[in-house]
């Protein structure tokens, strides 16, 4: 298990223009959740829930990763099993900024892929809108329920697991760009050595006291005294 992880939400791309889910004018504010981000939501509204996705994954084709993304990611690379990188994020801007793939842990999917209902079959689909590959059938059984590979509201994660086993033997845990409301990040600090917590501003779900340092700041900002941190204690052990 790695000595460092480093959780991120959605803040952590918020510079890189990708919309967040929870500001006031973030994509809760435009769409509902039971509707198209909710177990069950691809039953009952399907063709609204695809619609999303479709935009949401168009829209990634001209995002570029942020210094942020870039300090992690070298990181990442130099201390490969030391140091574990967790998103919430469904974007794929750690893996642009120079993480391998099976070096990341995505806990709830992956944009650009889609997995087909079927067959279980998962596959990448770049930045096109699910009909616009293989008109929107299976490109291994050819059925046509395919559907984001994206975790929703009240479906299983199965890499929270992941997340448990990294937690457990973990030195340092930073928390960055993530609200608190979906994933308990004031447990899983109290169970840890050390921890950081990098948020533009406090919320209501995140306790700081339960944090050994906090960065209310762009992460831009404050992310290479982060990696200061991250690393000092890499080689201190």
């Amino acid at each position: 298990m790695a000595k460092v992880v480093v959780l991120s939400g959605a803040g952590i791309s918020a510079e890189s223009g990708i919309s967040t889910f929870r500001e006031s004018d973030g994509l809760w504010a435009q769409y509902s959740v039971e509707d198209i981000c909710t177990a069950g939501c691809l039953i009952s509204n399907r063709e609204e829930t695809i619609a999303f996705y479709d935009k949401r994954r168009t829209e990634l084709a001209d995002k570029e990763p942020n210094h942020a993304h870039k300090v992690l990611a070298n990181l990442k690379n130099r201390y490969k099993d030391d140091l574990a990188i967790i998103t919430q994020n469904v974007d794929n801007l750690f893996e642009r900024a120079g993480i391998e793939p099976d070096d990341l842990v995505h806990l709830h999917g992956e944009l650009t892929k889609v997995e087909c209902e079927s067959c279980s079959h998962i596959y990448d689909i770049g930045y096109n809108k699910l009909s616009e590959v293989n008109n929107g059938e299976c490109i291994a059984c050819g059925s046509d329920q395919v559907r984001p590979y994206i975790v929703m509201f009240g479906e299983m994660a199965p890499e929270y697991e992941t997340l448990d086993k990294e937690i457990q033997d973990c030195s340092l845990l930073v928390v960055i760009g993530t609200s608190g409301m979906v994933l308990g990040v004031n447990t899983i600090a109290h169970f840890v050595e050390r921890s950081i917590l990098n948020n533009l501003a406090p919320s209501e779900a995140i306790n700081d006291a339960y944090f050994d340092k906090v960065f209310y700041d762009k992460v831009t900002h404050v992310i290479d005294e982060i990696a200061f941190e991250i690393e000092d204690l890499l080689i201190e052990e």
